[in-house]
């Protein structure tokens, strides 16, 4: 991308230099993606076995934020969405990635298999944190959390012109120790014992979904 100098007063250097201290922040925080509008669901039997989905719309933090600033042309903004493209259809969990506008992706990703075995599962992955299940043998428990944000980074995002609502189901025949969700009611037609948890989001400032089940009884010796 092609910069052009501009003379500029003091005011407006202090101006700007707030604003990308803003963004930077936002972005450390944060990570690059977050989830725009969505329903997820999550299916984990007693036993390990895990099955996840997500159908909704990403957005791409620094691309929306360099549209929005009028930094990033249509040229630059094809580009990297193509790239983006490229690096979520690696994983053979995405079954649909398009992108839609101003830094925003349609995705539909799935993936399932054993927790007992691979011990974690991260939606979309470690460094781009947007929910994760994960199993500690030591504690003998499942844990699933989405990402926690500082309530100031998530009411900066929002003044950014970006927000996050949608709905987590959470299907389970295991012991659930503790959890925040919204609702939670017994589902039979699941199975025998199976209950439905269920978030509903309407915005960033909504507390981070987090639930624990006890999958095995930890020996003292």
């Amino acid at each position: 991308m092609k910069i052009t100098p501009k003379f500029l007063s003091g005011q407006s250097i202090s101006k700007r230099l707030r604003a990308f201290v803003m963004l930077v922040t936002m972005l450390v925080v944060t990570g690059c993606y977050m989830p725009i509008r969505f329903d997820a669901e999550i299916d984990i039997s007693r036993g390990g076995y895990y099955e996840f989905f997500f159908d909704g719309y990403l957005a791409k933090v620094e691309l929306y934020q360099g549209l929005k600033d009028g930094e990033i042309n249509r040229e630059e903004e094809l580009a990297q969405a193509e790239i983006i493209r490229q690096d979520f259809t690696r994983d053979s969990a995405t079954k649909e990635f398009e992108y839609f506008k101003q830094g925003h992706f349609k995705v539909n990703y799935q993936r399932d298999g054993d927790l007992l075995k691979t011990k974690t599962m991260t939606f979309f992955r470690r460094n781009e944190y947007i929910l994760g299940i994960s199993y500690n043998f030591e504690t003998g428990m499942i844990s699933m959390l989405g990402k926690s944000l500082k309530r100031d980074i998530k009411e900066r995002l929002r003044a950014s012109g970006l927000d996050s609502s949608g709905e987590l189901r959470i299907f389970t025949d295991g012991l659930v120790t503790s959890h925040n969700a919204t609702t939670v009611k017994p589902f039979p037609s699941k199975g025998n014992g199976y209950k439905l948890y269920t978030w509903k989001i309407q915005n960033l400032l909504h507390p981070t979904p987090a639930l624990k089940i006890k999958v095995h009884e930890v020996s003292n010796n």
